[in-house]
């Protein structure tokens, strides 16, 4: 049988060139995803160019071999927008680049503007914000629509854009935010870390610590939790302290204080103020509740929660839903965690209950799988892996 003719093959990674656009390599979300792609482009045989106005990621881009073009942040600015897209349109052109991804809603309007007359195709992202702005911002939102291929944090934005703009379902990728699961991995927090926080937060011998995330406001279900707490002391728990962590001189604070004072649960509620130590709080932990009554911008609590090898009970709203395995997802042996109605306490009360019921051994095995989820789900690599799969596939469309 003869060989597939080169014209006829998918085209690959190997070879091609990838511009991303960012605002400025700072080590945060964007900078650092940016960088990782950036570094998992070269390792497939690509080109990785990344155009910024600096930052202090550039050297670290630079020193395994990806390119840095320096571009100022446009933002809002129509005037400096229609600058950078002729700046864009120039680079593209001379450094033959084949996908053009636009980190934000600046880049975005002017790499559509550059794309126009250029065979390259698209990528864009679409913020975690309301999709539904007016006046400047909706037009940047526009722009951020038209990529070829538009990537979202989470199904539940993901939609919401899609509705709005008219985004095509083929068009729509959805690629969690990563999270940093190399600092929150259990491996790496020693005893002595999680004694010491639960030693601060007044934890006795034997007593179990369900742990509550901040900050404590009202949309993050603190109240709903107070009302569980209640339910369940009914019951006869008494071998469980529930933390909650947040600023403990907010006013909702005192308001979730005098509440548990009210139901006579006071004993079982702590609020231990903000922590520096997130990694060690989650190791401390047996188990992690995020009783939001609304949606929440990303949900890394719960992503960390799970990295930290711990089970999570959370509301079954927004990101928080996508975030954690339950059936009828997956099989009962699979999960990772459970979720419940928002704003339900009796609700609440019943998973928590079920959670600190579980044998040892079926407990130890919804920790490892939520390690194992959270690793394959949100870690640095598999990021970086499924935008490289993005561009694989409109590399393919090319023959």
């Amino acid at each position: 049988m003869s060989a597939e003719p080169d014209e006829l093959r998918p085209r690959t990674l190997a070879g091609a060139t990838i511009l991303q656009i960012v605002p400025a390599l700072r080590d945060d979300s964007a900078g650092r995803t940016t960088v990782n792609v950036a570094y998992a482009l070269l390792q497939a045989g690509a080109r990785a160019l990344v155009a910024a106005d600096g930052g202090p990621l550039v050297e670290e881009l630079q020193s395994f071999g990806g390119e840095y073009l320096a571009l100022p942040d446009a933002a809002a600015n129509p005037l400096k927008i229609r600058r950078n897209a002729g700046v864009l349109e120039e680079i593209i052109g001379r450094e033959r680049v084949d996908v053009v991804h636009a980190r934000s809603a600046g880049a975005a309007w002017s790499a559509l503007i550059a794309t126009v007359r250029l065979p390259a195709w698209l990528v864009t992202n679409v913020p975690d914000t309301d999709a539904s702005p007016r006046g400047l911002r909706s037009l940047h939102l526009r722009a951020m629509a038209q990529g070829d291929r538009v990537i979202a944090s989470s199904a539940d934005s993901g939609a919401q854009f899609a509705k709005r703009y008219g985004i095509p379902r083929d068009r729509l990728v959805i690629i969690p935010s990563a999270i940093d699961t190399a600092t929150f991995d259990p491996a790496t927090v020693s005893p002595e870390r999680t004694a010491a926080l639960r030693h601060a937060w007044g934890v006795r011998s034997g007593e179990r610590v369900v742990l509550v995330p901040g900050p404590i406001a009202p949309w993050n279900g603190q109240m709903v939790l107070t009302d569980a707490v209640r339910l369940l002391a009914q019951t006869g728990l008494h071998d469980a302290v529930f933390v909650l962590i947040g600023d403990t001189k907010d006013p909702h604070a005192r308001e979730v204080a005098a509440r548990c004072i009210a139901h006579g649960i006071d004993g079982l509620v702590v609020q231990i103020g903000q922590c520096n130590d997130m990694p060690a709080a989650f190791a401390a932990a047996d188990l992690v509740v995020a009783p939001a009554v609304e949606a929440p911008m990303f949900g890394r609590r719960v992503a960390q929660a799970q990295a930290m090898g711990r089970p999570v009970i959370a509301s079954a709203v927004g990101v928080l839903q996508e975030n954690v395995v339950v059936p009828p997802r997956v099989s009962e042996e699979l999960r990772t965690g459970w979720l419940t109605r928002p704003g339900d306490p009796q609700d609440l009360a019943r998973a928590i209950g079920v959670a600190l019921a579980l044998e040892d051994t079926v407990y130890q095995g919804t920790c490892a799988r939520a390690r194992q989820f959270a690793e394959f789900m949100f870690s640095p690599r598999s990021i970086a892996v499924a935008h490289r799969g993005v561009y694989t596939s409109l590399l393919a469309r090319d023959t």
